[in-house]
């Protein structure tokens, strides 16, 4: 998404701006950078209007007194270090960074360009940040979840689907929040009575493969944790367990809209929504070293039915209760 683009995604509604986010102007106008791990597609791009929002609501206004580049990764992490390095050449007054893999890589070509991040596993135990409360760096932001929520995907799988004796578990072994979440998963596993494996998203057709060999048995799951990889890859993952007929449980909503079964999650839009009000505070001269990262505020439960009964699983009515959002 270029900043043709991004005007294009806003320019609709500059007819609704207040007057005072219309008068309010910077003496020049800042360039920020954003950059994302996964592909672009109509899921970041309603990310990014939820930011630029935020934005024009503190007064920073695209095309007026900020200007905005924006670059993706593919789910490759090559490709999103070659990007990253284009943003950090054009020398902007700030970067938003989409998850662990984009912020990661900024973070080893810049340590004096502010970035805001969102979607970040562990930001600590990653090394992205030295402490939640004081970053100490160049970066802060919003975390995705603190580990200990990745325990709760094998609850909501056995509530699902209490037949679930064996899960495979997809993570990204290159990052650090992939290793993170699977030894979460592991920890809880014998509490619900399941047997946990992993595999490995790297090569999409070994993927293919040890899911297939997976679904030989009876009685499987999958759990798909959170990484850029994952995202970038939902339609396949997605439609593999539903060819092996396998209940599923996501870390964020995008794989249910693409027809999974159930995810639960932060919310994003709110991230992105809250990435705009520090942004905003570091583009009026605060430091990034001085602003906590902060823990997400707001979760999502959805549910797909017309997964569900394709599966043949009833879900219970407490958890239809508790779902922010249910599609049939």
């Amino acid at each position: 998404m270029r900043r043709r683009e991004f005007i294009t995604l806003v320019g609709g509604a500059a007819a609704g701006w207040p007057l005072a986010a219309r008068a309010q102007q910077s003496d020049r106008v800042r360039l920020i950078g954003a950059l994302s791990g996964v592909t672009e597609d109509p899921t970041i791009r309603a990310r990014y209007a939820a930011f630029l929002k935020g934005l024009q609501e503190l007064g920073w206004i695209e095309g007026r007194n900020i200007r905005i580049e924006a670059r993706f990764g593919e789910g490759d992490f090559e490709t999103t270090r070659r990007q990253a390095a284009e943003l950090v050449a054009l020398a902007p007054d700030l970067i938003l960074a989409t998850g662990g893999p984009a912020t990661e890589r900024l973070l080893q070509i810049t340590r004096t360009v502010p970035i805001v991040f969102v979607i970040v596993p562990d930001p600590v135990g990653s090394g992205l940040v030295d402490r939640l409360s004081r970053p100490s760096g160049n970066a802060t932001g919003f975390a995705q979840f603190e580990y200990s929520l990745t325990g709760k995907w094998l609850e909501l799988l056995k509530q699902v689907a209490p037949g679930v004796m064996r899960v495979a578990v997809l993570r990204d072994p290159a990052i650090t929040a992939g290793i993170g979440q699977f030894a979460v998963i592991q920890s809880v596993a014998p509490s619900v009575g399941v047997e946990v494996s992993p595999i490995n998203i790297s090569d999409l057709a070994e993927v293919e493969h040890a899911i297939a060999e997976f679904a030989r048995e009876t009685n499987g799951g999958l759990i798909v944790t959170a990484s850029a990889r994952g995202v970038t890859h939902r339609e396949l993952i997605v439609m593999l367990a539903a060819r092996y007929k396998l209940p599923a449980v996501y870390s964020v909503r995008d794989f249910v809209a693409s027809g999974g079964l159930i995810s639960y999650g932060a919310n994003f839009l709110d991230q992105y929504r809250l990435a705009a009000s520090y942004v905003d505070r570091i583009l009026r001269g605060e430091k990034p070293a001085d602003l906590p990262v902060q823990a997400p505020t707001k979760y999502e439960l959805v549910i797909n039915l017309k997964t569900a009964k394709a599966l043949g699983l009833t879900v219970p009515q407490s958890l239809l209760a508790r779902a922010d959002e249910v599609i049939e």
